[in-house]
């Protein structure tokens, strides 16, 4: 994977909105994988869900340009103005939501 991109350094330590897609918890919908928002901790849905409540949020959101993933043993980051997927020399694991919870 690719090195960080300029972003990287807006990244915070933020706590999980939910455990699954906010979104698609509230509307009752459904998600395929999960993404954390690495300026507010929005747990959104991927763009292979029918939702793509991640990048809504983003498109809402222009100033949290960063997610990880949210999946049990994932730890790559993306970068959504850059177009960008990499990972974090010494980061903390990343978070997830805990399956079946």
């Amino acid at each position: 994977m690719n090195t960080p991109c300029e972003h990287v350094g807006l990244a915070r330590e933020v706590t999980p909105s939910a455990n699954g897609c906010e979104d698609c918890l509230r509307s009752g919908g459904s998600w395929v994988h999960l993404r954390i928002c690495m300026s507010c901790g929005h747990v959104g849905c991927c763009d292979s869900s029918p939702g793509q409540h991640a990048t809504g949020h983003w498109h809402s959101n222009q100033d949290h340009p960063l997610v990880r993933s949210f999946e049990p043993g994932e730890n790559w980051w993306w970068c959504y103005p850059d177009s960008l997927v990499f990972r974090v020399a010494g980061a903390a694991p990343a978070p997830s939501y805990a399956p079946g919870d």
